[in-house]
């Protein structure tokens, strides 16, 4: 029997890449990607680079200027605010539908990650506590079993456009809020859960709605 015919899509490769490089900061909002460069970096000619490019504007992280070429989508205070209006819908859902289904073990996951910040919340490590708060999220759209809303969270790459900024709220405010959520999910209260994810989405709306306003 023949082997299959392997084959790579360096278009594909090459927008796996240059989105990683996007969402950990290697190529900062507002700045011009010289295509030139990106292409001898990645080992590609410029016909998969441009096919790369096409899917990551769709995506809203790249945008093409005219006669410029392609520039990192830059995200102001109003576009983050934006965001977490999205996630507020998003991640509401999730949270009815992840209380409906949720295990002892997945609710014990959620409990560990904030373990570390129980003695002192207010002192904690903002990079850890971060980190815990992006698994939190992540997690709650995860269990939620919709399909659906994991694909459109991972097209629009939301979550990752509101930590672009660092934490909107910190530790000392939000910790009792992650703490009532996984309360309502281990209780399996669809509505309860829903709602405070929204309200601790709409906090973070207001202390941006706060810094545009200066």
């Amino acid at each position: 029997m023949e082997k299959p015919i392997e084959y790579y899509d360096l278009s594909l490769q090459a927008y796996k890449r240059i989105k990683d490089m996007i969402i950990n900061d290697e190529l900062r909002g507002g700045e011009k990607i010289i295509q030139e460069k990106l292409a001898i970096e990645l080992g590609v000619s410029r016909m998969p680079l441009h096919k790369a490019f096409q899917m990551l504007e769709n995506e809203l992280l790249v945008e093409s200027l005219p006669r410029k070429g392609y520039y990192v989508t830059r995200f102001d205070l109003q576009d983050i605010r934006d965001a977490f209006e999205c996630r507020e819908a998003i991640e509401g859902v999730a949270a009815r539908k992840a209380a409906e289904r949720m295990t002892k073990e997945q609710i014990q996951e959620l409990y560990d990650l904030f373990k570390p910040f129980e003695a002192d919340p207010a002192n904690a490590d903002l990079k850890l506590y971060e980190a815990a708060d992006n698994a939190f999220h992540k997690l709650i759209l995860k269990n939620s079993g919709n399909k659906v809303l994991l694909k459109m969270e991972m097209f629009a790459n939301i979550l990752k456009r509101t930590y672009l900024r660092g934490l909107i709220r910190g530790p000392k405010d939000t910790f009792k809020e992650h703490l009532d959520i996984i309360r309502a999910l281990e209780k399996g209260d669809g509505e309860a859960a829903e709602n405070l994810l929204r309200n601790h989405f709409k906090k973070a709306q207001e202390v941006i709605s706060e810094k545009i306003k200066i």
